[in-house]
């Protein structure tokens, strides 16, 4: 079974300051389950201050996958990874960086390699394709879903 790696990048803007929208970013918990478009139960056990393992419960086609990922913390740069431990992307790995675009603005730097296990290879224009609907699949959930959230509460005082 090929392991086909898919590499993609996208930016997402904030209308809040980069070291406000870091901090919420990196507040793990488990009411975070709520914020994302599908079902999701999420449990966080903290290693140390800038480690943590993150187990992910989605139910897919109504049954239950369970995922850990290893997420460990750069607070002097404002960035994290995220790596896969098992699961169906087990090895996938992703990067966000919080960056600032004046005092109250800032984005998302967002890049994904994402570990895609296959019966058979795909031809170089089925890997664009694939490339794609990843980085449109995780844009649209960061567009749609986490960054009108973490606005709604940063803007109302609320978490972190």
């Amino acid at each position: 079974m090929p392991v086909v790696p898919l590499r993609f990048h996208f930016e997402q803007p904030f209308t809040v300051p980069a070291r406000e929208a870091f901090a919420w970013c990196t507040d793990f918990g488990a009411s975070d389950g709520k914020l994302f478009s599908s079902r999701t139960r999420r449990s966080v056990r903290w290693i140390n201050d800038d480690a943590l393992v993150m187990t992910d419960t989605k139910w897919p086609e109504g049954r239950a996958v369970r995922i850990h990922r290893l997420v460990v913390i750069d607070r002097t740069a404002m960035a994290w990874t995220n790596t896969h431990l098992d699961g169906p992307y087990r090895h996938s790995q992703y990067w966000y960086r919080v960056v600032p675009d004046g005092a109250r603005r800032s984005h998302l730097d967002f890049t994904g390699l994402r570990m895609l296990r296959l019966l058979r290879a795909p031809s170089a224009t089925g890997v664009r394709r694939l490339v794609e609907s990843e980085r449109v699949g995780d844009s649209g959930e960061w567009r749609d879903f986490l960054a009108p959230a973490l606005e709604r509460d940063l803007h109302r005082g609320g978490k972190p």
